[in-house]
């Protein structure tokens, strides 16, 4: 096939799309199987896309954002996206709020079910390196590190005291801040304030 097929130019350069979507810009089914089989575009995952150009991006995040809209980077990915922490989790911490079901994708994420009417405190959204105008949801630092203490079984005992003394080191932290956060966020005050005495 022509590297150059003109097929190639109707669907999106750099960022995912299923096989329903390829038909919506006029390339059927056939033919996207084709293009795969020429290496012109890539398999995500179950019927999950994307054209060779764009396997610069984060494809592990292209995928869980394509399958799961609401995923957002949470706990340990959270925390080293925003040099929190040292570790670079070897899966990915997503959130989903309660109701949704975690999709199957071929990335290694760790799925987490946050409660509903919180799942918005502290949320917002970050471009997916190289993938253009793909976003993911990302919880702030303040978020994070709630939900480290919060959930310290999960994202383990000494990550949050990390976190948080790296976080008071900054120049924009601000304790307050971080204790309306936790006020909105159960169980996660108590163990907080503790760490703050004895940090600040």
């Amino acid at each position: 096939m022509n590297r150059r097929s003109p097929l190639l130019d109707r669907l999106p350069p750099r960022a995912a799309f299923s096989v329903k979507e390829a038909a919506h810009y006029g390339v059927p089914k056939a033919s996207l199987y084709r293009l795969r089989d020429a290496g012109l575009i890539e398999q995500l995952g179950h019927g999950l896309y994307i054209a060779a150009e764009g396997l610069d991006a984060d494809l592990d995040l292209v995928e869980a954002a394509h399958k799961a809209p609401l995923a957002t980077l949470c706990l340990n990915s959270a925390l080293a996206r925003h040099g929190l922490i040292d570790e670079i989790p070897l899966a990915i911490d997503l959130a989903i709020p309660r109701g949704k079901t975690p999709p199957q994708v071929l990335s290694p994420v760790n799925w987490h079910i946050f409660d509903r009417a919180t799942f918005e405190v502290g949320r917002s959204e970050t471009p997916i390196d190289g993938a253009d105008g793909a976003m993911i949801g990302i919880y702030s630092p303040e978020r994070s590190i709630v939900d480290a203490f919060r959930l310290r079984a999960t994202a383990g005992y000494e990550t949050g005291i990390e976190a948080l003394r790296n976080w008071l080191k900054r120049s924009d932290s601000h304790p307050g801040r971080l204790m309306q956060v936790a006020s909105a966020i159960p169980r996660s005050g108590g163990p907080l304030r503790r760490a703050l005495e004895v940090l600040l």
